[in-house]
C-alpha cells in the first residue's frame, strides 16, 4: 500500500481537529439539567412605544404561542394614554382599545401578559428627556446638571422626593387596570444617577439603601396594596467586582447591597448577554431565596449556554427563560434566531 496516499489525509484530518478544537467547538459533555415542574416559564420582552409598535405586537402574539411562548412582557413606560396624568404621554401614546385586544389575544392563547414600567433609573435616552422629568423637573436626581444629558448614560428620579411616588403609583395602577395584569415589572435596571451630589436629599446616601428604599416603596404599593407580583431587572443587586460581571450586568456604585434590604417574593429578572462559563448570580440569588427569571438576548450561544447552566440548579425558583429584544417586535419577529434557539433547547429538555 502507498504510505503517502494514506500520510496527507492523516495530516489533513489533524490539523482539521486541532482547528475544531482550538475553536472551542469539541463536542460538549451533555447537560444533565435538575427535575424541575413543567412547563416552565419561557418568555418574550418587547419595548412598544408608539401605536405602530402595538399593531405589530398584535400581528405577531399568534406566532409565538407556536414557539412555546407562555409570558409576555409589554414595555410600556410612558407611551400609553395615561388619563390620571395626560401631561406625561408619550409623543405617540398607544390606547386603551389597543391594549384590550393585546389582552384579549394573549388570554386566548394562554399568554400571561405583564406590563413594564422603567422606575427610578432610565428616566432619558441620550438627548431625549422622559416626560416625568420633563414635566417634574423638581424630581430629577441631578436637577439643572447634564444639558441634553451629555456625559450621563440615562437620568434617575429622586427615590427620596415626597411628591414622587403618589403620581407614579398613579401611573402603575393605570397599567395595572387596562392590562387585567396579576404582575407589574416595574424596571429598575442600569441606575448609575443614585445618591448623587447634587441631590438636595439624597447627597451623602448610602446607595444601596436609597435603592432598597424605591423597591420597598414599590413592592408596598404593588405587592401590599394590589396583591399583585412585582418583577424586577436584577444587575443592581449584584456585585460587579465580586462576580466579574462589571457595570453593566451588575453593580459598581454599591447598590448590589439592597439585595438584603428588599423583599424575597419579588421576581429577578436576571439578564446575561455574552457568552459565559458560568453566571454566578443565579446562584446567588437562589441561595437568597428569590424566584429568578435568567434573560438572553441576541447571541445565540449565549442563550444556549445561559439556558443550560440555570437548568443545572434544582430549584422550583429557577421559573425558565426570557428572551428579549430591545426594540419595537418587527414582522417575523417570530423568526428571530435567539428566540428559536430558546425555543429549541427548552423543547429538547421537554419544558415547554
Amino acid at each position: 500500500m502507498n504510505r503517502r496516499r494514506l500520510i496527507v489525509p492523516a495530516l489533513v484530518l489533524a490539523l482539521a481537529l486541532a482547528v475544531f478544537l482550538q475553536d472551542g467547538c469539541a463536542p460538549k459533555k451533555e447537560v444533565v439539567i435538575a427535575p424541575r415542574p413543567q412547563p416552565v416559564w419561557f418568555g418574550l420582552h418587547v419595548l412598544v412605544e408608539k401605536k405602530d409598535a402595538a399593531e405589530e405586537l398584535l400581528r405577531l402574539i399568534p406566532a409565538l404561542a407556536p414557539l412555546g411562548i407562555n409570558l409576555l412582557i409589554v414595555e410600556i413606560d410612558y407611551n400609553y394614554e395615561y388619563v390620571s396624568h395626560p401631561e406625561l404621554r408619550g409623543e405617540d401614546p398607544i390606547s386603551k382599545e389597543t391594549v384590550k385586544k393585546i389582552v384579549s389575544l394573549c388570554r386566548d392563547l394562554k399568554i400571561r401578559l405583564i406590563p413594564e414600567f422603567q422606575s427610578l433609573g432610565h428616566q432619558s435616552w441620550e438627548k431625549k428627556t422622559f416626560p416625568l422629568l420633563i414635566q417634574y423637573p423638581q424630581f430629577d436626581e441631578t436637577p439643572g446638571q447634564f444639558p441634553e444629558n451629555k456625559d450621563i448614560y440615562c437620568r434617575s428620579w429622586c427615590p427620596l422626593h415626597p411628591d414622587l411616588n403618589p403620581i407614579i403609583f398613579q401611573l402603575y395602577d393605570e397599567l395595572i387596570d387596562v392590562f387585567e395584569a396579576d404582575a407589574l415589572h416595574v424596571g429598575m435596571d442600569e441606575v448609575f444617577l443614585i445618591g448623587s451630589e447634587y441631590c438636595p436629599r439624597c447627597r451623602g446616601q448610602n446607595p444601596a439603601e436609597l435603592f432598597a428604599k424605591a423597591v420597598n416603596d414599590i413592592y408596598d404599593h404593588v405587592v401590599k396594596e394590589r396583591g399583585l407580583e412585582m418583577l424586577m431587572w436584577g444587575d443592581r443587586l449584584i456585585d460587579g467586582a465580586a462576580t466579574g460581571y462589571g457595570e453593566w450586568e451588575a453593580s459598581m456604585n454599591n447598590t448590589y447591597q439592597a439585595v438584603d434590604l428588599i423583599p424575597k417574593d419579588i421576581i429577578i429578572y436576571d439578564w446575561h448577554y455574552e457568552k459565559r462559563k458560568t453566571y454566578p448570580s443565579i446562584p446567588m440569588f437562589l441561595d437568597k431565596g428569590f424566584r429568578v427569571l435568567p434573560t438572553s438576548f441576541r447571541n445565540v450561544r449565549a442563550v444556549k449556554d445561559l439556558i443550560d447552566y440555570s437548568l443545572t440548579f434544582a430549584s422550583d425558583r429557577m421559573l425558565g427563560h426570557l428572551c428579549t429584544i430591545w426594540r419595537a417586535p418587527k414582522e417575523g419577529e417570530a423568526r428571530n434566531p435567539a428566540l428559536v434557539a430558546a425555543s429549541k433547547k427548552l423543547r429538547k429538555y421537554r419544558l415547554i
